[in-house]
């Protein structure tokens, strides 16, 4: 097959994909392709609870196929090689390369080389039926698994052997002219057994692909490797709507984190307003869905629930920070669909009201997480006194809401809506002074049940973020964000000061870098007029952040290693890279 693909955006990202530790997968798809030593497999991004009796059990489920090789006409495996690109693997052979693309969400197809050699894998699967042209496997239950392989090439010899509930196939087959094998990897009753010319699927996800890459926007050269890795990850974590997954929806990380969680997407959905407005709206539309009449919004959405409360480490209902309006005006920024505000406006209210009327146990105006994972900081030692915590943050996060209502408010005609959010804003700002600041420290203290948390965060600075404080105690938070002993590390910003005894630079948020929250510190910085330092902790963020090749949950803070627990291919920190790659790039253009 000659192939040669013309897309300066795909061969920017030729073998970034590596097999070994990330997937080759598509937009939509449950299935993720990977190398394990000397062999193939395929994955699922699916969360069953029913299947596998823990809601993170998906991360452990062996793969639905394995142990797929190359074989010769002998039946010995053939060692190869793999050329990767986004739409595309090239898999080299002594016989020949294979050629692997998707055909839709739930089939790919490869194509053949001439002659005769074969194949085999093991199927995970309990039911078998081979037929002229491959066969079909499955398991029947609660929750269907089916794969149908066909090919064209003549078969040659089909051994088929059961062990427990795995199937292993053996195929030896004769290609001459243009041969391929299909492979449907479904749970429905179906089966795509059509294969079509592999030269229109090659050119159809060549030009997926091509189409999305450029509708990007441009950066600099400097940025372009990572910058189109980032959209290359924010297109293969999006899954199909599935029963609760009601629309089509970004995951944090299809390796990772299988599902929608609201704090992510609000994120996700910053980066898809500059290439598809509607898929952008539907990361806050999906979590919108799930309200319950109460106005709260559930921590997260996978195929067969919600996760809308939990029993550990405390029992609470869990949530997200509340950062909905805040998203939702950034895409109004962008693409001006006043419709689009009208339509969830009263939902935001709704949860503004629900986080007042319940988190409020000692009614003194300030809210407090129930649940540390309602924060998003899981295990950040905020929490290591217990909660519920009285946090700046979060009371942060309900100023920048309220304030968001009332831009809301005024462009749909609600003005008096408008001016009553703006009071409501600016008193608890004013609140969050009285109550929380500590004019010694020069900081504001989280507090558990009245008593202070004693260790210094980020959080402890985000009513900077709000725009609303005095120049004094702008000035104190300033210097501790600016003290490279405290939070100025060489990619900042550490999420426990550097200096304090809890930090800890490889576990989650007791230390390292995340991105996300270095974006909303640029934005409270270009906010309150302090854009030099805004600029260089976007810079540095942009930095660290091509130390690697692939795009991490979170970094090490002082030498911009990978903490080894970090995830992958990470939807929210590739969607600020594309958001700072192109304001950058903008303010390159500037200088």
């Amino acid at each position: 097959m000659n192939y040669v693909t013309a897309s300066p955006f795909l061969n920017e990202l030729k073998d970034r994909i590596d097999l070994r530790h990330i997937p080759f997968s598509d937009r939509g798809t449950r299935l993720m392709l990977f190398r394990q030593n000397d062999h193939l497999q395929m994955r699922l991004a699916e969360r069953w609870f029913k299947l596998d009796r823990q809601l993170s059990g998906y991360r452990k489920r062996e793969p639905i196929l394995d142990g797929w090789v190359f074989t010769d006409a002998a039946g010995r495996a053939l060692p190869f090689t793999t050329t990767t690109y986004p739409h595309c693997v090239i898999i080299h052979t002594a016989v020949g390369d294979y050629w692997l693309a998707f055909v839709d969400q739930e089939t790919l197809l490869l194509t053949l080389p001439a002659g005769e050699h074969g194949l085999r894998f093991r199927a995970n699967l309990d039911e078998l039926r081979t037929d002229r042209r491959g066969g079909v496997i499955r398991r029947e239950g609660d929750i269907r698994r089916n794969i149908a392989y066909t090919t064209n090439a003549r078969i040659v010899a089909q051994e088929a052997t059961r062990a427990g509930a795995s199937h292993t196939v053996a195929l030896t087959l004769s290609c001459a002219g243009e041969c391929s094998l299909l492979l449907n990897i479904t749970p429905r009753l179906g089966f795509n057994r059509h294969i079509p010319a592999p030269d229109a699927v090659f050119a159809a996800a060549e030009e997926r692909w091509h189409a999305w890459f450029a509708a990007a926007p441009p950066v600099h050269a400097q940025f372009r490797a990572q910058y189109y890795y980032a959209w290359w990850v924010m297109r293969i974590g999006l899954i199909s709507s599935r029963f609760y997954t009601t629309r089509e929806a970004m995951t944090p990380s299809k390796i990772h984190y299988v599902g929608v969680w609201q704090w992510d997407a609000f994120f996700h959905a910053l980066a898809y307003r500059h290439v598809e407005p509607k898929l952008a709206q539907d990361q806050l539309r999906i979590v919108l869905d799930h309200q319950r009449s109460d106005g709260m919004i559930p921590d997260a959405i996978h195929d067969e629930g919600v996760v809308d409360k939990l029993t550990f480490p405390v029992e609470a209902d869990v949530t997200k920070p509340p950062l909905l309006a805040w998203s939702a005006w950034k895409l109004y920024e962008l693409d001006g669909d006043r419709e689009f505000l009208d339509e969830i406006y009263e939902a935001v209210v709704r949860w503004n009201r629900w986080w007042f009327d319940y988190n409020d146990t000692d009614g003194n105006g300030l809210c407090e997480y129930q649940h540390p994972f309602s924060s998003g900081l899981d295990d950040s030692p905020l929490w290591d006194d217990g909660v519920p915590v009285e946090a700046p943050d979060l009371n942060t996060y309900l100023t920048l809401q309220m304030e968001t209502l009332a831009k809301m408010a005024a462009v749909i005609g609600e003005a008096e809506d408008a001016a009553m959010w703006r009071a409501r804003a600016d008193e608890l700002a004013q609140r969050m002074i009285e109550q929380m600041w500590d004019e010694e420290a020069g900081l504001f203290w989280a507090t558990h049940l009245g008593q202070r948390v004693n260790v210094r965060t980020p959080f402890n600075l985000f009513p900077l973020v709000t725009g609303r404080m005095p120049a004094a105690i702008a000035a104190r938070l300033l210097a501790h964000l600016r003290d490279p002993a405290q939070f100025w590390a060489r990619y900042p910003v550490p999420t426990v000061a550097l200096d304090d005894p809890k930090f800890d630079p490889l576990q989650m948020w007791r230390g390292p870098t995340w991105v996300n929250i270095n974006y909303l510190l640029v934005e409270g910085l270009e906010r309150i007029g302090e854009g030099e330092l805004a600029a260089e902790l976007r810079r540095r963020t942009l930095e660290v952040m091509q130390l690697s090749n692939d795009i991490y949950e979170y970094y090490h803070p002082q030498t911009g290693e990978i903490p080894p627990k970090a995830a992958p291919i990470f939807g929210w920190s590739s969607a600020v890279f594309i958001e700072m790659a192109i304001a950058e790039s903008r303010a390159m253009e500037g200088r």
